[in-house]
């Protein structure tokens, strides 16, 4: 910004002073719509759901179709959409019999409690009573962690005659010369990976039951269990997803303070998992890299073909060029989230912001999220032909309004910014309506990612990049289980057991018996109780 002194401005021109006061008004404008978007985003809610579709342009289409489709038109339900305001609020129903639902797939022990007969017969005399249904009502139980010393005794034997000396057979050890056995390296996995509970509290907490575990032993016996086993895990869970035609993709920054760079130089946590819509068979892959080079997913998404979903970070458009075979697909809520911001930084409920652009481009990315919405439970065909026959008119109509506005707000406005980002990536943001596999946004990812964020906030850094590896096989294998609805720690503690026991054969074939949704693995670990 040029800075001008009191004589130059006495010599300007009357022109050019409201030239530059205009200037200035503009500078201000974007400045202050800036700090209220920053504002927003660290001291308002974390939601992007800031207004409704309007009920009359939504009722009328869904009337529309249900004409076309033949079925009954419910106008009470169609205002239950996404795209609700975040200042409404509701009270779940809640479902009868739920609590004895919810405790089902817990062991159970009954207790009886009973009057004696002598103190029946005082009450109500000889044979003087019937006995009604009994009066039932649970409570829940629950031991804290105990550990157990399990010292094995193997018997040796020697010949008198010759030099001969065998063993009894014991069982194969997952780390010799170790303490460490599946269920304490679950445990620990469980709770750093899972529960997001660092090594000194893990520490802390098992030298509250005696058990005086250091913090360094289980980094340890965490790394050797990637190097030996886990890691094996990963790689064929990887082969599975390479056989879909749908991956979804996001990364987030990870410090490691020992890989050989410059002290504050960002790593990157990159996470890969198969199309939302493969409910069958979820994976989800962390891989740890030293940056966020376009070589990354280049590397890792070798020999895949299809389609891959992510953000506009121009390092995925590599794969374009790289492989013929993938076909990149850009995620709706990144496009919707620049005027999210632009609307929180004017004040959802402002006066005048339903006129602005910003509220009318979330209205009609709303709309396209409410159609897109009512087909999720449909197969993929017929998916895809419906967001056909109904959603690519709304997008071409939405791209048509975008370009014609462009040019009506500040180059430095956020609501420029959000013109900018749907017109640069349109032809990445159409391929959803290419197969109806693909998603119309990238938020599973986010979700999927969501635990090793939070899990950062706790321990802040990383050491080494060996660990980096481990904890992107940890997550890996944790996100996985909770994406098949498998426990975690039974999980973990049941492929800690078996795979030291195959390490002699000549293939790996024994690890499909251990993805989690084998039928071996839904047997010993499923949860009975689903979770969302």
């Amino acid at each position: 910004m040029t800075m001008y002194t009191k004589e130059q401005l006495n010599d300007c021109s009357k022109d050019a002073l409201v030239d530059m006061y205009l200037d200035m008004q503009n500078r201000i404008s974007v400045i202050e719509e800036r700090i209220a978007a920053m504002n927003a985003n660290t001291y308002g809610r974390k939601t992007e759901k800031v207004l409704p579709v309007d009920p009359n342009q939504i009722n009328f289409l869904n009337e529309m179709e249900a004409v076309e489709d033949g079925t009954e038109y419910d106008d009470e339900s169609a205002t239950e959409t996404e795209s609700e305001t975040e200042e409404i609020t509701y009270r779940r129903k809640r479902t009868k019999g739920k609590r004895k639902l919810d405790l089902e797939g817990l062991p159970k022990v009954i207790e009886m409690h009973e009057l004696p007969e002598d103190e029946l017969i005082a009450k109500f005399g000889e044979n003087g009573w019937k006995r009604l249904p009994d009066q039932v009502y649970s409570k829940l139980e629950v031991k804290p962690a105990q550990f157990t010393v399990i010292e094995h005794h193997i018997a040796v034997y020697a010949s008198k005659k010759t030099d001969k000396v065998i063993k009894a057979k014991h069982p194969v050890e997952m780390l010799n010369n170790s303490v460490a056995t599946p269920s304490l390296v679950a445990a620990i996995i469980n709770g750093k990976y899972t529960n997001a509970m660092p090594l000194y509290r893990i520490e802390k907490e098992f030298e509250t039951h005696n058990a005086p575990v250091s913090r360094q032993d289980m980094a340890h016996w965490v790394i050797k269990s990637n190097e030996l086993y886990l890691n094996m895990v990963c790689d064929r869970m990887k082969e599975h997803m390479m056989e879909g035609h749908v991956i979804q993709s996001d990364e987030t920054p990870a410090f490691v303070t020992k890989d050989g760079k410059d002290a504050g130089s960002k790593s990157y946590m990159w996470v890969f998992r198969t199309g939302e819509y493969n409910t069958e068979r979820p994976i989800i892959l962390y891989k740890w890299a030293d940056g966020r080079a376009a070589r990354h997913p280049v590397e890792f998404l070798k020999g895949f073909k299809g389609y891959l979903e992510c953000d506009g970070y121009s390092g995925y458009k590599t794969l374009d060029t790289t492989y013929d075979d993938i076909n990149i697909c850009c995620c709706w809520a990144h496009a919707r989230r620049r005027f999210s911001d632009a609307v929180k930084a004017y004040g959802v409920k402002s006066p005048g912001v339903q006129d602005t652009l910003a509220y009318r481009a979330l209205e009609k990315i709303a709309l396209i999220y409410h159609l897109d919405e009512k087909f999720n439970k449909l197969p993929p065909e017929e998916r895809l032909k419906r967001r056909q026959s109904t959603i690519t008119r709304r997008v071409d109509a939405f791209f048509a309004w975008v370009k014609e506005h462009q040019n009506d707000t500040g180059k430095q406005d956020l609501t420029h910014d959000g013109f900018s980002y749907c017109i640069n990536q349109e032809k990445y943001l159409r391929q959803f309506l290419e197969d109806g596999e693909i998603p119309l946004d990238n938020s599973a990812t986010e979700r999927a990612i969501r635990p090793f964020t939070v899990s950062r906030k706790t321990w802040k850094l990383i050491d080494t990049p060996s660990g980096a590896d481990a904890s992107a096989t940890m997550y890996s294998i944790v996100e996985t289980a909770k994406a098949n609805n498998v426990k975690v720690y039974d999980y973990i503690k049941l492929l800690l057991e078996e795979i030291p026991k195959h390490m002699d054969d000549k293939n790996t074939d024994f690890l499909d018996e251990l993805m989690p949704w084998s039928e071996t693995v839904k047997e010993k670990c499923q949860k009975r109780i689903k979770t969302k």
